[in-house]
């Protein structure tokens, strides 16, 4: 049976576009449940100045937690080494940094041009090869971009090998902005790999925007991609691309996974309760999902045992 891991990132990208500060005590339960229905990494949150998002200034204390649960690989966001040395400090088994594809996003969302970042992955990856955390790039906007519009699949293909020359152990295809179609996800996974080399390319961070998320993750699967990313309820965006709502909601993911025959390690049932620590430490946000509210198949259980 195929192994695909689903790496929850709502407590960073399902809440670094809301408002509403959501309780210390509430992101700790919403990992520690997520983890015992066998979600095996999560991404606690981003090591980013408090200042420029209050959401996210308990993450140290965050990573803190979830390295007290067994089995679970805890990782965070950067955006420059000044937040590669926190994250390092605060104990994170893995980092990854946020590489725009888009030149305008890049200046936008971390004041920083292509060389520039760079320079900046160059020495985010040897403080994170000293400490012996893996240091993954996210080619963020990589199929689109809502202030520039499409961006040349050679672009990414050279800012890829770009990011591995300057020392990234892997790279994931972000679609920042979703506007990736299946045909699109499959030209560009084929061409990185083929560029990077397969072990370099993974990991798809896929966005809901036009209802094409679980598409774009069957696309990805058939072309040999085994992480994906993904948010409880579908909480998330991007704050510097205006429009980009909704990432992959992983309720639906792991139906359609489990359903498949792949095996996530994840229990549905489970993991479809622990919307209820959202809905009450959020209750004014929108929780996006169609298993949440038709449940799984009457055959589920034995779908999956087949």
């Amino acid at each position: 049976m195929t192994s695909i891991l689903v790496s929850e990132v709502g407590p960073r990208d399902g809440l670094q576009s809301i408002a509403t500060l959501m309780p210390l005590e509430a992101k700790k339960r919403w990992i520690a449940a997520e983890a015992a229905c066998g979600v095996r990494e999560i991404e606690v949150g981003s090591f980013v100045p408090p200042s420029l998002l209050p959401q996210m200034g308990d993450t140290a204390v965050l990573v803190a937690f979830a390295r007290t649960i067994p089995g679970l690989n805890v990782v965070a966001l950067v955006p420059n080494a000044k937040g590669a040395q926190r994250a390092v400090e605060a104990g994170v088994h893995g980092m990854s940094l946020p590489f725009s594809m888009s030149e305008t996003h890049s200046r936008r969302n971390l004041n920083r041009d292509h060389a520039a970042m760079l320079l900046e992955i160059r020495e985010v990856a040897e403080i994170a090869a000293a400490a012996g955390v893996h240091f993954a790039v996210s080619l963020s906007t990589a199929f689109g971009c809502t202030i520039e519009g499409a961006v040349p699949e050679g672009t990414v293909v050279r800012l890829a090998e770009a990011a591995v020359a300057a020392g990234a152990a892997e790279l994931s295809l972000s679609d920042t902005t979703g506007y990736a179609d299946p045909a699109q996800v499959r030209r560009l996974v084929r061409a990185v790999r083929a560029a990077v080399g397969a072990g370099r390319l993974t990991t798809l961070h896929l966005h809901n925007t036009r209802g094409l998320g679980l598409a774009n993750a069957l696309a990805g699967l058939e072309e040999g991609i085994t992480t994906l990313d993904a948010s409880l309820g579908g909480l998330g965006g991007c704050p510097a691309a205006p429009g980009a709502s909704g990432n992959l909601v992983t309720e639906d993911l792991v139906l359609m996974l489990n359903s498949m025959g792949l095996d996530t390690g994840i229990n549905l049932p489970a993991l479809l309760q622990v919307r209820a620590i959202l809905a009450e430490a959020l209750p004014d946000e929108t929780l996006f999902g169609f298993t949440p509210e038709a449940g799984p198949m009457l055959d589920y259980a034995e779908r999956i045992a087949r």
